[in-house]
């Protein structure tokens, strides 16, 4: 009797992958965070966490379970935004990575490297150090991602007191887009502060006039939770 299970091909089947681009804010700009990877291929390169799916594992499940393991960051609302899957991207065989994203305040994070990782670190997006297989890519792709959910969402609130002034909106809000908010991006600030309302109270700033206070709607709040 054959042993051969119904519907397995003989052709080559590819390996799957689930990588995650956690960004935040740290020290007033746009952050992520990177593992330097133990082992080859790249190993001592910076690289996203991720990592292998297992056979009878969702792709939401294997992007936590691989952030967890490698940088012991767990309670992420993680994200699908893009599959990658072009031919020669890792060099060990055919793979195709499904991308994951998240963004959550610096306090709520503390990365810790396990597993496969020698470390893992937050680097400033602006200045990222070279990256193992197509990972400056997926990057780029995330964060272009990203942009267009400001588009939709008020993001920036997450990353604020319960009450802030326009400018420190302003501040977080060019932090996510890294960037000044122009012309492109009126869209986004006019969807930031649909997000939100005067509280009817000042703060005072020394030598300057008081500044109005605001915060979130109510709405806005709960979604944000």
């Amino acid at each position: 009797m054959s042993d051969a299970k119904p519907y397995c091909y003989i052709y080559p089947h590819p390996a799957v992958t689930a990588d995650v681009v956690l960004f935040t804010i740290r020290d007033g700009g746009l952050a992520l965070l990177l593992i330097r990877r133990a082992q080859a291929p790249f190993a001592g390169h910076w690289a996203l966490p991720g990592g292998f799916v297992d056979i009878e594992e969702d792709l939401a499940d294997g992007a936590a379970r691989e952030l967890a393991e490698e940088t012991g960051i767990t309670d992420v609302a993680l994200r699908q935004f893009r599959t990658f899957g072009a031919v020669g991207r890792d060099p060990r065989e055919r793979i195709i990575s499904v991308a994951h994203w998240a963004l959550a305040p610096a306090e709520q994070l503390r990365p810790a490297a396990g597993d496969d990782a020698a470390d893992a670190r937050w680097f400033p997006y602006a200045s990222l150090p070279a990256l193992a297989f197509d990972h400056a890519e997926v990057i780029a792709a995330a964060h272009a991602h990203l942009c267009r959910q400001l588009a939709d969402a008020p993001l920036a609130i997450g990353f604020l007191p319960p009450t802030f002034t326009i400018a420190e909106l302003q501040q977080v809000h060019e932090a996510l887009l890294d960037g000044e908010i122009d012309e492109r991006n009126l869209r986004t600030w006019a969807v930031a502060l649909a997000g939100i309302e005067a509280t009817g109270a000042q703060r005072s700033r020394t030598g300057r006039p008081p500044a109005q206070l605001y915060r979130a709607r109510d709405a806005v709040a709960g979604r944000q939770e």
